[in-house]
């Protein structure tokens, strides 16, 4: 399992998701969201639409009886009704339902500065597990690096 940390300083997370977004689906594959936050989605859901100017991306809010056919689906819970092998915790909760994806599944951890403490405690517990490799990502000059941890 591959576990990317996006540390959230000028764009929340609802600005940086369609890129993602947009990469997963070009990788050919399916992606879940997850935010408890219902208000979250929602923002998310408008950025999905019309955030990118090249293209929407489609997608659905979980419950609906189109789940399985969605290539995005926002959820609050980390159950993929879609068969997505790639998860986003948009709302910077780690999950252990994370790992319960088929291999190899990739989780986008989006966290913004007041949950650095969880996520540093996330980066370490996951760094004693086999079979994770992690990645860390900041932005700089609405960049993207891979940064120090």
């Amino acid at each position: 399992m591959r576990v990317d940390f996006y540390q959230l300083s000028r764009d929340p997370a609802e600005l940086v998701l369609p890129r993602l977004a947009q990469g997963t689906l070009a990788a050919g594959e399916r992606l879940l969201v997850v935010s408890e936050d219902e208000g979250q989605l929602g923002r998310i859901s408008e950025a999905l639409w019309a955030r990118l100017p090249e293209s929407f991306l489609a997608h659905g809010t979980a419950g609906g009886e189109h789940d399985a056919r969605q290539p995005i689906l926002l959820s609050a819970a980390a159950e993929p009704a879609n068969g997505a092998r790639y998860l986003a915790l948009a709302d910077g909760v780690w999950r252990e339902m994370a790992e319960g994806f088929d291999s190899p599944v990739r989780v986008f951890l989006l966290f913004p500065p007041e949950r650095i403490d969880d996520a540093r405690g996330c980066w370490r517990m996951l760094g004693k597990r086999e079979g994770v490799e992690r990645k860390y990502w900041r932005q700089e000059g609405g960049k993207w690096l891979e940064g120090p941890r």
